[in-house]
């Protein structure tokens, strides 16, 4: 039995990477009776049939930690949300809701801010020092200038990382300045790319280096977050978790209570904008369970 990841599935046919190459394999019909499908992101054992025409038989399945949906990968290590500094300008409350996302799969986060050259004023150091301080890893970056790209790839380095973003932020840039051999589709292209192929078919694991993978999918296709139960919203916010269980109301929202150690923060260890960002989140969703 070889170990490998599955790669992509196209018509009933998983092509599964191991240290012996790209197997092509069909499932056990066992799987299908027990309703499970094989998913791209699998840690699988395959029997090889053919070594020659690299042909095989998928035979297990691994315990998954995490399945998305939309894209749909298993085992994903981290989310890579990637923003401009400069053309186009950072939606914060945007970045925020990729992020809640995110940390709702419990992914580890990378925050990318791409395209640094193009902000002259520097602002995107504010952005980037706000993240940081909240617990995220922030890598400041410029694709056309090769600013940051090292860090870049050291983050994805042994994972299996989702990259997330706006269209025009520069994703498929960033990685092709870490990763020159992949010659991914960039610009105005990629764009017609994703609107077309990408809509059509399903996701693939590209492999950058022997134990690294980037999920080829357009990302997080859907920022609803109405499946998120209000109340649940404070413990995907990394500042709030330190004071959380300080409150003196057990059940605390941070919102209207007093004697609350979230609020207390405030300005201190929590910026009021990713606070107020709470509270519109926390309403919506509440609007939504009263609809």
């Amino acid at each position: 039995m070889l170990q490998g990841v599955i790669l992509k599935g196209i018509g009933g046919f998983y092509y599964v990477d191991t240290e012996k190459g790209v197997f092509e394999c069909r499932a056990r019909g066992i799987f299908r009776k027990e309703g499970i499908r094989p998913t791209v992101g699998d840690y699988v054992q395959i029997a090889v049939l053919d070594e020659n025409n690299k042909k095989g038989s998928l035979d297990v399945i691994a315990k998954r930690k995490n399945e998305l949906i939309r894209p749909r990968v298993s085992n994903v290590d981290q989310a890579v949300i990637v923003f401009a500094a400069k053309s186009p300008n950072p939606n914060i409350d945007l970045l925020d809701r990729f992020l809640l996302l995110a940390e709702e799969q419990e992914l580890d986060i990378v925050i990318v801010l791409n395209k640094i050259d193009k902000d002259k004023k520097k602002q995107y150091e504010q952005i980037a020092e706000k993240y940081q301080k909240a617990g995220y890893l922030v890598i400041c970056t410029s694709a056309e200038q090769e600013i940051g790209i090292d860090a870049l790839r050291q983050a994805l380095e042994n994972k299996i990382s989702v990259f997330a973003g706006p269209s025009g932020v520069g994703k498929s840039s960033l990685i092709n300045a870490a990763f020159p051999h992949l010659k991914l589709h960039t610009g105005e292209i990629s764009e017609k790319i994703q609107r077309g192929r990408h809509t059509t078919r399903h996701a693939e694991l590209i492999q950058i280096t022997e134990k690294s993978y980037i999920v080829d999918s357009p990302g997080f296709t859907s920022l609803y977050l109405n499946h998120i139960p209000a109340e649940k919203l404070q413990y995907y916010f990394r500042e709030f978790q330190p004071y959380i269980h300080d409150c003196y109301y057990n059940g605390c929202m941070h919102i209207h209570e007093p004697d609350c150690a979230v609020k207390a923060q405030i300005g201190n260890e929590i910026d009021q904008t990713r606070y107020d960002r709470y509270m519109t989140i926390y309403q919506e969703l509440e609007n939504e369970r009263r609809n």
